[in-house]
């Protein structure tokens, strides 16, 4: 199977994340992108250190198409430093790794 991937993200709002996860999707640039709302994030930013409520996004996509995720991402998200973190998927039911890797890249 080819390599399927998790990428992480954070937005500032549900609707940012919405927007952000719809068009990964209907690009083929993910195959899934969970919200989970809720996340307190604590960082240093500027010099100072921060807390904001963000919403977290999972994306699904495979090796291949990170470099594209990823440029897309950081071109559409508000934040002038986006996290962008990517994660390989060791083991998975074969029938939803294969619905990945079948939903990214051109049709």
């Amino acid at each position: 199977m080819p390599g399927v991937r998790l990428a992480l993200s954070t937005a500032p709002d549900r609707r940012t994340a919405e927007r952000i996860a719809r068009l990964l999707v209907e690009e083929r640039l993910a195959a899934c992108v969970n919200l989970v709302p809720g996340v307190n994030s604590v960082y240093r930013w500027k010099g100072r250190i921060e807390q904001d409520e963000e919403i977290l996004l999972i994306m699904k996509t495979t090796a291949a198409g990170t470099p594209a995720l990823r440029d897309r991402l950081l071109a559409v998200h508000p934040y002038d430093t986006p996290e962008f973190l990517t994660f390989d998927v060791a083991a998975g039911a074969a029938p939803y790794l294969a619905w990945v890797v079948g939903s990214i890249g051109p049709r």
